[in-house]
């Protein structure tokens, strides 16, 4: 029998909120009534720069240097800014010291990525801006907490509206794609070995989960793919182990009560309540603002398969934003994000000339979605980046003609080169661009991070980033 999604429950969850619900809303109230507490949430798929992103963002506002863009800092009214400690019953800290660390030591790498939840809070202290402003007092303090989570996570929001039959038959479908279908091999034969409509043998949920998970995961690290169900599968966090992860699609049939089919059904509808649901309600439901951060160069470089199933997987991210009269999220909770903005990472990787059309070419691959969410009252802002700068665009003679290069270590190798990265299309590629083989970005080692007065730029548009989304709570 097929199972059904439990709108009521949905409803009484909505409506009904915990005492622990109701101490944080009467917090977030008196925040909002202050203006002094503002909730920045960053996420972005596997090899995003998430990381990179938030450590340095922390270490120019600690050093309050190198963001002229960012009014406050322009206006020479941001006085100061200091890490806070963590309050008790806190999300588990970002290891920005660690990663710092990494990025200024004398032969600097690229920090450790994070995998999970993890937040921090700063400080900012400034002058307020505007007579009438100044009446209530000179100078005026905001907290800012920065919340980093898996990209991967957001993947989820759509199951909540699909019964564990309609996922299974998507997912079956998508694994017999010719991107998928050879690293999906070992689970599929697992899978056809078995008789979902009798009791699970002894361990076979157990090893069917298992061969799933490793699917997923080959899907992401050999094959580039980011279209990924559930999320939590590839990015576990503190659920590494759980028997919550233990379940996985199965061919449509008969499903008695005591059959395999059935257990991994009700496993299904217990992930969506125990862990998808909570994350939402817990995090998502209070963040202000969000940055969602997009490797697009790396998946140029898979190929058409990896560039169509990343665009899959941004539509699906921002879905997760539309806050509609008929969107899921309403119906979960009342969610306040006010700014969302989409970067494209690692800018630095190609020729400053190439910079526009990058954030051009990822506004065209979620278009129907924006639009969408245009409509619905989300204004969704587009901007290219590189949090941390390891190249120089320098110009060059070939044959007679300038090229626009740049100037950098490549991953692995000890001096810095010249290199033509290549050109980015303002629309989406055509099969002409895939054919001739156009898209072979090359990866960069980190140039040293300068903690105190820097001779040149060590990012690019960071400061834009920062001003799009904190720049209105700091005047």
């Amino acid at each position: 029998m097929a199972s059904r999604f439990d709108w009521a429950g949905l409803r009484d969850l909505a409506t009904l909120p915990s005492p622990a619900d109701l101490q944080h809303g009467l917090k977030d109230v008196a925040d909002l009534i202050l203006d002094r507490t503002l909730r920045l949430a960053v996420t972005g798929l596997r090899n995003s720069g998430k990381t990179v992103f938030i450590t340095t963002i922390v270490h120019h506002l600690l050093e309050g240097r190198e963001l002229p863009f960012l009014g406050a800092v322009q206006e020479q009214r941001l006085l100061g800014a200091r890490l806070l400690p963590r309050p008790p019953g806190a999300l588990p800290a970002f290891p920005f010291a660690a990663a710092r660390a990494a990025l200024s030591a004398p032969e600097p790498r690229w920090p450790q990525p994070t995998d999970a939840l993890s937040a921090l809070r700063l400080k900012l202290r400034f002058a307020v801006k505007g007579a009438l402003r100044r009446r209530l007092g000179e100078h005026r303090s905001l907290q800012l907490e920065i919340i980093d989570y898996p990209g991967e996570w957001l993947l989820d929001l759509p199951l909540l509206e699909q019964s564990y039959e309609a996922w299974s038959a998507a997912a079956l479908d998508a694994a017999g794609a010719p991107a998928r279908t050879l690293l999906a091999g070992k689970w599929r034969s697992f899978v056809a070995s078995l008789d979902p409509a009798r009791p699970a043998g002894p361990g076979d949920p157990a090893r069917a989960a298992a061969l799933y998970t490793e699917y997923l995961r080959r899907c992401q690290q050999e094959g580039g793919l980011s279209f990924l169900q559930p999320g939590r599968f590839t990015m576990p966090g503190d659920l590494e182990g759980s028997q919550l992860l233990e379940f996985c699609p199965l061919p449509p049939g008969e499903a008695p009560r005591d059959s395999l089919r059935a257990l991994m059904a009700e496993r299904y509808r217990r992930y969506l309540d125990e862990v998808v649901k909570p994350f939402y309600r817990q995090h998502f439901s209070r963040f202000d603002r969000q940055i969602v951060l997009v490797d697009l160069l790396g998946i140029l470089n898979r190929g058409p398969d990896c560039f169509a199933d990343m665009q899959r997987a941004l539509e699906t991210v921002l879905r997760s934003f539309r806050y509609g009269p008929s969107s899921l999220l309403v119906r979960l909770f009342r969610p306040r994000i006010e700014r969302l903005l989409f970067a494209v990472t690692k800018a630095d990787h190609v020729a400053h000339n190439q910079h526009h059309n990058l954030r051009l070419l990822l506004e065209r691959m979620v278009a129907e979605a924006a639009g969408h969410a245009r409509f619905e009252g989300v204004r969704p802002a587009f901007i290219a980046l590189a949090a941390r700068k390891s190249t120089d665009t320098v110009r060059t003679e070939h044959h007679g003609q300038l090229l626009s290069c740049v100037r950098g270590r490549l991953k692995g190798s000890e001096e810095e080169t010249v290199l033509f990265p290549g050109e980015i299309p303002p629309d989406l590629p055509d099969e002409s661009d895939w054919q001739e083989g156009r898209f072979r970005f090359r990866d960069f080692a980190p140039r040293r991070l300068i903690l105190h007065g820097a001779e040149r730029p060590q990012h690019i548009r960071l400061d834009q980033a920062l001003e799009a989304l904190i720049g209105d709570r700091l005047r």
